[in-house]
């Protein structure tokens, strides 16, 4: 069993290894528990955030990729209406000069394709 003076001694003790705030240590209790990260735990947050960059990156060029690919579908679909329709030009030209040679001969037969002065 303890004296009592033994006891009051005890808690001074105790009380007395509390740490009080001096005015030269100003800072808060959580900035004093605030952990330093490690250089580890610097560069991995690093990475993170190049990471992160990078994966925006990629996401911007893959949709610029995609557009590219609707620019160059829209031209293919372009050249092949300017295919089809120099095709349908030249096609429609050689009817014509089927159809003038036709109406020259027709002329010709007729004795239409006669100058006036061959007319008298």
């Amino acid at each position: 069993m303890a004296t009592p003076g033994y006891n009051e001694w005890w808690v001074r003790r105790i009380n007395d290894n509390t740490p009080k705030p001096s005015q030269e240590n100003s800072q808060s209790i959580e900035e004093h528990l605030r952990v330093v990260p490690s250089e580890l735990e610097i560069i991995r947050q690093d990475f993170e955030r190049r990471n992160s960059e990078l994966e925006k990156k990629i996401e911007q060029m893959e949709e610029e990729k995609m557009n590219l690919r609707l620019d160059i579908d829209v031209q293919k679909l372009e050249i092949e209406k300017l295919r089809k329709a120099k095709n349908k030009s030249e096609e429609d030209l050689d009817s014509l000069k089927t159809d003038y040679k036709k109406l020259r001969l027709s002329m010709r037969t007729a004795g239409l394709g006669k100058t006036s002065e061959q007319w008298c």
